[in-house]
This record gives C-alpha cells, structure tokens and sequence, in this order.
C-alpha cells in the first residue's frame, strides 16, 4: 500500500536522475561558452549548498557537524565536486557534451580497477569481461577523427580521466568515513565546502570574475536549472530511490545518462553522433553492466549518508 502511494514520486524520482541528470551535461557545456568552468561550478554548488542548509532548517535538521566529519565532508566534497565536477566542466570547452557522458560512463571501470589497485580486490570473471568491453568501448570512443581534430581534445579528454579517478578514489574513500547522519544535511556540506573550494581555485587560476547581471539570458537560465535541479532535485531523488527501490534499478541511470546527453547534444547543439560513437556506447554500457552485476551499488554508497 506504501509502495503504491509513493509510485507517483518514485516515477518522478526516476525522471529526476535519468534526464536531469543526463541533461547537465548539456546545460555546463552552454554556461561553460560564457563563465570560467571553475568559477561556473563553483557558484552552482556554493548556491546549492546554501539552498540546502535553508531547507534543511526549515525542515527542522540539525546542522551540527563534528569536527571529523566536517573533515571527511570538506575531503569528499574536493573529491567529488572542487576537482571531480570542476575539471569536467573545464574539459567541456574542448569536448562535446555527448562525447564526454560517454567517457564518464567507465566510471565503473575505474572504480573496479582502483579497488584491485589499492585494497588488493579480486576482479571477478563477469567484472574482468566488463573491463575488457570497458577498454574497447573508451578506444572506439577516443579513435575518431572528429573528436581527435577538435582543438585540445586530448586535453579534455586527459581532464575527463582524471575527474574519474578523483570520482574513484572518493567512491572509496566515503566506505569507511564518518559523515552527518543525516543525506540532506550531508550533501549540503560537500557542496557548499566543495564550492568554496572551487571559487579559490577560480581566483588561483585567475579566472575573469563578472557580474551575474552581465551574463547572458540562456546562461541565467542553465546556471538556474543546475542549481535547482541539477544539483537539489536530482540529489535528493537519487537518495530516496535508494530508500524505496533497489540499488541496482537506481543505477540503471548510469545507462540512460549518457543517452540522454547524446539526444540533447545533438538537438540542441548540433553536436554530431557517429555510427562509431554509437557502437562504442553499446560496447562500452554493455561493459559497465557486467561490472556492476557484481558490484551493486558500489557507487551509489557515497549518497546514502
């Protein structure tokens, strides 16, 4: 009876981390041609973080954080959003959206591997036929002549690893660290300290700072939609999917989101989708689905706070 009153938000949860999600990709790519992409993120998740502690003490959460754990949240936030999120966004000034949903989608892969590399995991056999799918669908993706011609691909693409590994590392690390209880309250954490961070490392970078009454309209717009939707709406209904349903139908999202990307990139930008980019998708989520047979919910762990 529970599950049958809550189905209307369970859909809308579901919709919330297929599209929205997939959609971001989108909307940073847009902001990303007018804002400095570390300045671009760092008011998304400063905004976010502020919007969260509001609604959290209007929701009577207590925001009392240990020092511990006010530690772990600064870490995770670095991890996931000051360096994972930023250099993402920086990468997009010289890849395509699309091509850069594909590439994040081995997120997987890099986690499995990681876990062999650090704590000495053994890979199982369906997990190492997913990496070797992994391996052949990231080749078949970098390998085209129209993304390797674009100025400084490599370089978006080298960021784009580099944001996965951070991503990995933090997916391992939030295993055993002590955060607030309560998802809410520790997510507004990450992001507010995580866009502090991103506003030091803006003005290190020194980034041209402008005044937001100067941007253009469709960068309002974008920045809105990743505030609100991008970053609150779909983060909280990523966790409470994770509360009703089970972990491996909530990770189904990372198959849609690259799909969706693709589609909106190609209706809204013009950015091309090839007969190999399309097979290098297939070959590549066919890996990532073997992967996660086996490691259900390994990356969604860090929300579950």
């Amino acid at each position: 009876m529970e599950n049958k009153k809550q189905l209307p938000l369970i859909i809308g949860a579901f919709f919330a981390i297929y599209v929205i999600w997939g959609s971001t990709y989108l909307l940073n790519k847009i902001a990303v041609a007018e804002l400095p992409p570390f300045l671009l993120a760092g008011i998304r998740f400063l905004t976010a973080g502020t919007l969260i502690f509001l609604i959290a003490a209007l929701m009577g959460k207590s925001l009392r954080i240990t020092r511990k754990q006010l530690g772990n949240t600064i870490l995770a936030g670095f991890l996931f959003l000051s360096f994972g999120n930023g250099v993402v966004v920086w990468a997009l000034k010289y890849v395509d959206s699309n091509f850069a949903a594909l590439e994040i989608s081995a997120q997987p892969l890099i986690v499995l591997l990681m876990m062999w590399l650090l704590q000495g995991k053994r890979i199982q056999p369906m997990s190492m036929v997913g990496v070797i799918l992994g391996v052949i669908g990231i080749y078949l993706l970098i390998n085209q002549d129209i993304v390797i011609e674009q100025e400084n691909a490599w370089l978006g693409i080298l960021l784009i690893f580099l944001a996965m590994i951070a991503w990995a590392y933090g997916s391992l690390f939030v295993q055993g660290a002590e955060f607030p209880s309560n998802y809410f309250v520790n997510t507004g954490y990450q992001m507010f300290t995580g866009g502090i961070m991103l506003g030091v490392i803006s003005l290190a970078f020194g980034e041209t700072w402008s005044n937001p009454l100067s941007w253009q309209p469709i960068t309002h717009w974008s920045m809105l939609l990743l505030v609100l939707f991008g970053s609150i709406v779909a983060f909280t209904s990523f966790n409470f999917l994770l509360k009703h349903v089970s972990p491996e139908k909530v990770s189904t999202n990372t198959y849609v989101n690259p799909i969706v990307a693709m589609i909106l990139g190609a209706y809204f930008l013009n950015e091309p989708i090839t007969t190999q980019s399309i097979i290098a998708a297939c070959i590549l989520l066919t890996g990532v689905y073997f992967i996660n047979t086996t490691k259900k919910g390994l990356l969604l762990s860090r929300f579950r706070k």
